[in-house]
């Protein structure tokens, strides 16, 4: 007895774990196995657009081949009772109580929630092993937390209805508001960017590789963003990868997934990015970042649209639309070896390049209107316009970080202004004061420092800016207009500890 409760414990918390359906009904299949001669695990739910749920013993899904024509006519009466039950009170249709249907290798009963019918229970049995009496009982004892897994799978869309639909009102609003280019227009569209955006709207309905091209903060996310949100996946998920940020020894788990105990902290299944992608767009940035093993298995995938997760046997099929980016010449990487250049020719389908800022002077003004607008709401400021002269200090600076330093230099200046004032000046101050070095002077190399030497002095100088903070609207991540985790992984490699920076130990 004390098996059996253990058992109906295990079940009760997969069917409460609020995660897709399928993961778990595969991991409740797993605990069935030692005592049911489980062949397949199916739920037929009423109310969900998918009509049929079906998991087999081992968790992987199959073909779904369950209807009431394999049964006789009386229990497919019955079955048509439970269906029709769902119009009317439990109690008026179904006795509540009432055991299982049971037929050859078929163990089947409904799923209520209080008086509602929400589907259908249907355990299959091995050709070798029929069921016995006790595994009716057993069954019996599972159609509550079955029920609660449907339930809350039921729940789990409905809430994703309504964050769509939350989603779709705040663009709405955004518009009314005439807001509406932060989020559908590319600022320097019809200015800087006239070439670029000719060439992204002739890939707005092909379903073609995209290469961007472009220095590092030049917009290449914001251009993956607007391909995908104008293109026929729009409903899909949209995912980013930083390739540059993943450890190689993590590559093929962050990319693929992994299975449970496929490695030490492997604790549960894992889906991968080009799994969560899939009906969607994933946009691998860094692309060039990509270590040769991980290019050989990302090519097969891009070739046949299937990969394995890691410890996994079972080949999992996606269909994913890839854009890739890079700051880095791919077509030297090429030539030297470091780049396949299979997979070159597989990510670069249409080639596009984003010129760095500092060849789109004109588009700067309408740039600091809109990162003053954000940061003015970021920060609950009030908000204040860039002034001629501002503009004019903005126009005079060649922005290597391009428009994510722009964006992070009216951060600094609106939070220095503190509501009355942009102090653009001040936000441009030393840290982006550069010795200029004559072009006809020889400059000794023991005057000349490492780049890495200069990043760690840059991450060291806004670690002391924000107190050792790294994440957060005033953290250095934000400061440096930089991801956090590529910044701690920068940090790791360049030795630099927050703690020196913090008194008080603590991130």
């Amino acid at each position: 007895m004390d098996i059996f409760r253990e058992m109906l414990l295990k079940v009760w918390t997969e069917a409460c774990r609020h995660i897709e359906i399928e993961h778990s009904l595969a991991n409740i299949a797993r605990i069935l196995l030692d005592r049911m001669p489980l062949d397949r695990l199916t739920l037929l739910s009423y109310d969900q657009d998918r009509a049929l749920v079906s998991v087999s013993a081992d968790g992987l899904d199959t073909p779904v081949d369950f209807t009431p024509r394999q049964l006789s006519s009386e229990s497919a009466d019955r079955l048509l009772q439970w269906a029709a039950a769902r119009q009317v009170t439990a109690q008026g249709a179904l006795a509540l109580d009432e055991p299982l249907l049971t037929e050859s290798q078929w163990l089947i009963g409904p799923l209520w929630h209080g008086d509602n019918l929400v589907g259908l229970l249907a355990f299959h049995a091995s050709s070798v092993q029929p069921f016995t009496e006790a595994h009716q009982q057993m069954s019996q004892a599972l159609l509550d937390p079955l029920a609660a897994a449907l339930e809350n799978d039921r729940r789990l869309h409905e809430l994703k209805a309504l964050r769509e639909a939350a989603e779709a009102d705040k663009r709405s609003a955004l518009a009314r508001l005439g807001r509406a280019e932060l989020i559908d227009t590319i600022i320097g569209a019809e200015a800087g960017l006239r070439p670029v955006m000719q060439r992204v709207r002739l890939v707005l309905g092909p379903d073609i590789p995209v290469l961007l091209l472009g220095e590092t903060g030049s917009g290449k996310e914001v251009i993956a963003r607007y391909i995908h949100d104008h293109s026929p996946r729009a409903k899909g998920p949209f995912i980013r990868v930083n390739c540059g940020a993943i450890p190689p020894e993590l590559i093929d788990s962050e990319l693929f997934g992994h299975e449970k105990g496929s490695f030490t902290g492997a604790m549960a299944m894992r889906r991968g990015w080009f799994e969560r992608a899939d009906k969607g767009t994933l946009l691998l940035d860094e692309i060039g970042d990509l270590p040769l093993p991980a290019q050989v298995r990302l090519l097969r995938v891009i070739q046949e649209g299937v990969f394995e997760r890691v410890g996994g046997e079972r080949s999992i099929k996606v269909d994913v639309r890839l854009i890739t980016a890079t700051h880095r010449d791919l077509a030297a990487m090429v030539q030297n070896g470091r780049f396949r250049q299979d997979l070159w020719y597989r990510v670069a389908g249409f080639p596009i390049v984003l010129p760095p800022l500092r060849e789109r002077r004109m588009d700067i003004p309408a740039l600091a209107e809109h990162f003053a607008q954000k940061a003015a709401r970021r920060f609950g400021l009030r908000y204040q316009s860039p002034t001629p002269g501002d503009l004019s200090l903005l126009s005079a600076y060649d922005w290597p970080g391009n428009i994510r330093e722009l964006a992070s230099v009216i951060d600094r200046a609106a939070i220095l202004g503190d509501g009355q004032s942009l102090e653009i000046a001040k936000a441009l101050g030393p840290v982006h004061a550069s010795p200029v070095i004559p072009a006809s002077t020889d400059v000794p190399s023991a005057m000349l420092i490492t780049l890495d030497q200069v990043m760690k002095q840059h991450i060291e100088s806004a670690l002391a800016a924000t107190n050792g903070r790294i994440e957060g609207p005033r953290g250095a991540a934000a400061l440096l207009a930089i991801n956090p985790h590529t910044l701690r992984a920068r940090m790791r490699k360049l030795g630099i500890s927050w703690q020196r920076f913090r008194s008080s130990g603590k991130q």
